[in-house]
């Protein structure tokens, strides 16, 4: 008995990569997302701009960075029991509220020169416990919202996609915001932004499920969902290989603010264009992840990428040219996101419907719940031994991390066929 694929050789044809735009829930999402990302995306080169005007330092760099995600590595786990036990979507808008409040508090204090540095420390924690309840519910609603099963990879694409095409465009707009008019106004944009995924969210409409009991236990499902992800060969590897990257190779994007300043001599603008770089990069990836008609191959672009990451971060690591740094960060983000977009792709292709919100929150604890404690180190370690040194760390555990999961790859084919072949993405056939 051989297990063979049946799926034509992926190709990227454009009629594919615009798929699962065809289900009207997904186009009002992604509308939504799409708006709201972009302000975030410029809060975000705001805040981090901030501090580092505030304070000079890289160390709280790199510990605001931990404190808003620090709340992921936490509670993702338990988050993700509610995901699988109450409706997403309400989950959803709740959170979208209260992440309009926690940014119309930070425009308020900041344009009124209130902001001190606990303030910071304050509502990036409380962004952080928002962000706990909202990942896991956001990653599993969008199989909630395709019409067919085979578009799933092709909206986890695009949905990548529109997050890297705010990372290009938000960043940029912060970058001379923050020159002309200061960071107060990026935090005010923010907060009418979210308005625009509320309304969004509001309008779909999404037939109802039935749900887990809420009489159960929670610390049997808690338990349910720890055995079953972390018993299962392939999905326990690729969220340790996600795990290494953002603990090791995603640490570089908090000391931006820094690079920029210290070693290209730039100021906000010269941020917003390495943030931009980086967008850029990862929107190419995600557009060619969207062209693609099956999962299958995804492991080998997990290898192959994230050695590419790593050699991408040493690289920036020894130019103190701006044009060559664009261009490293470019090939950064292209790479980091078929990475990223490549796990969380193969990881609904590979979880029963009904642990789905259970295992999307250990794919938010492994993703953004372990940067905060690289953030944190790259911080500590860039204080003492400098960026260049630092980035060149990180580069190096990253391609160890690719190097390790190629080796473990071929083996995983045992574990991963036999699913693909009870959902359909493969058949069994007689040689």
């Amino acid at each position: 008995m051989a297990i063979t694929g049946v799926i034509p050789k992926d190709t990227l044809a454009l009629q594919n990569i615009f798929s699962s735009l065809r289900a009207r829930n997904y186009r009002l999402f992604f509308t939504g997302q799409g708006i709201s990302l972009i302000g975030t995306w410029m809060q975000n080169i705001a805040l981090n701009w901030l501090v580092y005007r505030l304070t000079g330092s890289v160390f709280l760099l790199g510990f605001i960075a931990f404190c808003t995600e620090i709340p992921n590595f936490v509670l993702a786990p338990f988050t993700g029991v509610l995901t699988d036990r109450f409706n997403r979507l309400r989950l959803m808008i709740l959170a979208q509220c209260f992440f309009l409040l926690q940014a119309l508090t930070m425009a308020l204090l900041v344009l009124f020169n209130l902001i001190a540095v606990w303030h910071i420390i304050t509502l990036s924690i409380l962004f952080g416990i928002i962000s706990a309840f909202e990942a896991p519910a956001r990653q599993s609603l969008v199989v909630d919202l395709i019409d067919k099963t085979e578009d799933l990879g092709n909206a986890i694409a695009l949905n990548s996609a529109l997050y890297n095409g705010a990372r290009l465009i938000g960043p940029a707009i912060a970058g001379i915001a923050i020159a002309l008019v200061g960071e107060g106004v990026c935090f005010l944009i923010n907060t009418a932004s979210f308005m625009a995924v509320i309304i969004a969210l509001l309008r779909i409409s999404i037939p109802a499920k039935p749900h887990v009991s809420k009489a159960e236990n929670l610390r049997k499902s808690f338990t349910e969902g720890l055995q079953y992800t972390f018993h299962s060969v392939p999905i326990r590897t690729l969220l340790l290989i996600l795990a290494a990257v953002s603990l090791a190779g995603l640490p570089f994007i908090v000391l931006l603010p820094a690079y920029a300043k210290e070693i290209l001599h730039g100021g906000s603008d010269m941020l917003g264009f390495l943030m931009s770089a980086l967008g850029a990069g990862a929107l190419l990836g995600a557009i060619y992840l969207a062209g693609r008609k099956s999962v299958l191959g995804l492991g080998k672009i997990i290898s192959v990428f994230t050695i590419a990451l790593g050699v991408a971060i040493i690289a920036a690591s020894f130019s103190d040219t701006r044009l060559l740094s664009l261009v490293f960060f470019f090939v950064a983000g292209l790479s980091m996101i078929l990475v990223i977009a490549a796990i969380n792709t193969m990881l609904h292709a590979l979880t029963d419907e009904d642990k789905r919100g259970r295992v999307m929150s250990f794919y938010a604890m492994a993703l953004i719940g372990t940067v905060p404690i690289g953030n944190l180190l790259a911080g500590s370690i860039a204080s003492t031994i400098g960026i260049p040194y630092t980035l060149m760390a990180g580069g190096i555990i990253t391609i160890l991390a690719g190097i390790w999961f190629e080796f473990h790859r071929k083996g995983l084919r045992k574990h991963v066929h036999p699913i693909y072949v009870s959902k359909g993405i493969m058949k069994a056939i007689q040689e």
